[in-house]
């Protein structure tokens, strides 16, 4: 026994430096010390890093409990594993639906005429017999809109990447294109304008910051429609 309090044995010598090199037990047991704790950092880590997966879904409160290897695991109910299910499905289900409005821009980016962004209003002519609409043309009502060229057809949709038109009018229904006077805003944009007129008293008026823009829409438009008899009207937006 040394001169500490009973039952406990001191080593005077203990922590003093050692001049031989047989005394490697402290060093071995350090390293033997570190190697479990980096072990047992790293199994921490894969758990830490498994937990946050699955927090990736709505589960709550998961249960964990020491496996018969001696390391931590997770348990799900039957609930649990039904939910997870049903979120991976629906996942799915997203990323199928993303697919579908990514080939189906790119197949009209491919096979259109012509598309792009214009902002939009629609009016109704006014019929035989009924008094002038009141005039609403300083009311900015104008909504942005893709609209596409395609066929026989003009298709309206509210974003490039719906995959269904809001509206389409077919070009045999159209029976007059013309321009319009430029619009300037408070902000002083100008915008360009340019409207269609469907035998059925539609009108849709349509307007963009870009003049080019507008002049191939007037192009593309009275080319497939045929009425070229309109074509002052691009004369006139130049002169505006």
């Amino acid at each position: 026994m040394g001169d500490g309090p009973r039952g406990i044995e001191v080593l005077p010598d203990y922590f003093v430096a050692s001049t031989s090199g047989s005394d490697t037990l402290p060093i071995q047991t350090s390293s033997a010390t570190n190697l479990r704790s980096h072990s047992h950092t790293w199994a921490r880590q894969k758990i830490r890093s498994a937990t946050s997966m699955l927090n990736l879904f709505s589960l709550k409160g998961l249960s964990w409990r020491l496996g018969a290897n001696g390391q931590d695991k997770v348990v799900l109910s039957v609930v649990e594993v039904e939910s997870l299910r049903s979120e991976i499905a629906a996942l799915e289900e997203r990323e199928s639906h993303f697919k579908a409005q990514l080939e189906h821009i790119d197949e009209i980016l491919r096979s259109a005429r012509l598309s792009g962004y214009l902002f939009l209003r629609t009016r109704w002519a006014a019929l035989p017999g009924e008094s002038l609409p009141i005039d609403d043309t300083d009311v900015d009502d104008w909504l942005p809109r893709f609209i596409v060229l395609h066929g026989s057809c003009i298709y309206l949709y509210m974003i490039a990447t719906d995959l269904s038109p809001q509206d389409s009018t077919f070009l045999s229904d159209i029976v007059e294109i013309g321009s319009l006077p430029c619009l300037s805003r408070e902000d002083g944009e100008t915008r360009y304008c340019f409207y269609l007129l469907t035998r059925h008293g539609l009108r849709y008026e349509c307007s963009s910051t870009s003049k080019i823009q507008i002049d191939l829409w007037l192009e593309a438009l009275r080319a497939d429609c045929k009425l070229a008899s309109n074509a002052k009207d691009l004369n006139d937006s130049e002169k505006a």
